[in-house]
């Protein structure tokens, strides 16, 4: 694991230490991944809050009868930008979605637990989104420079934001900086979003880069001609925030 990444704790989750739990935490150990156990009590939760780097919840009966305690969990997963893996069977994780919602479950293990997966993916969490490399960078790139603002300030608090009002400003920008994601839009003045898309493509710097569509343009004919382009995806600004955030949150986690 690398030194530079500053790791808090995975809390784990659980109405009880069970063996289950003690596995997880010996498997843990052996990563030199820190970990604490948090019963179900919204005592326990407070006090570890700040130690969080990732939750994991073993879910069981006893979750059913502690909704108070998944309302306080959504509270601070979000003040603290942290997210949660569930085990359970698929009742558990359908009661768990009403409360902490899939912007904040990233992963769901069902039963019976495959721990070795459980530490991959933890693992990977970890490398990809924990200490510094929380936050990724996006760049929009949008010549409505109001929308580009309002887009811009839905992901401040959970994105490295970048803005460019142009073609020509994007690859101004991206000749110095590295962007995880691109926001493209694609009806734009003298370069459209799609001229735009090839260009990134054909350079060495930018041929990995993914790269989003975000735009107002719905019609069959200009979908299709970006279809070949292979873009990330194509999303419409009239998408609302958790739904634009919670496709970043998943895009993300997949491609990392």
């Amino acid at each position: 694991m690398s030194e530079e990444i500053k790791l808090g704790k995975i809390i784990l989750i659980s109405s009880r230490e069970s063996f289950l739990v003690k596995g997880i935490e010996t498997k843990l150990s052996d990563c030199d991944i820190p970990m604490k156990y948090c019963p179900l009590e919204l005592k326990s939760l407070e006090m570890l809050a700040e130690e969080a780097e990732l939750y994991v919840i073993i879910a069981s009966e006893e979750l059913k009868e502690a909704p108070e305690f998944l309302v306080y969990l959504k509270d601070v997963c979000k003040e603290t930008e942290r997210k949660v893996f569930v085990a359970g069977n698929p009742e558990e994780y359908e009661f768990s979605r009403l409360y902490l919602t899939d912007q904040l479950i990233l992963k769901w293990f069902d039963r019976p637990l495959d721990i070795p997966g459980l530490m991959q993916e933890i693992q990977n969490y970890i490398q990809n989104f924990a200490g510094e490399n929380r936050k990724k960078t996006i760049l929009i790139v949008d010549d409505d420079v109001t929308y580009m603002k309002l887009i811009y300030s839905w992901l401040k608090d959970h994105y490295h934001v970048a803005m460019a009002n142009s073609g020509a400003g994007a690859f101004a920008w991206l000749a110095s900086n590295k962007a995880d994601l691109v926001l493209l839009d694609y009806a734009m003045p003298i370069v459209s979003g799609a001229t735009v898309l090839k260009m990134l493509k054909n350079e060495t710097e930018t041929d990995s880069t993914p790269v989003m569509f975000l735009t107002g343009k719905s019609d069959k004919e200009t979908i299709m001609s970006v279809i070949d382009l292979h873009p990330a995806d194509y999303l419409l600004k009239t998408i609302d925030k958790p739904t634009l955030l919670q496709k970043l949150d998943n895009f993300f986690y997949k491609r990392y």
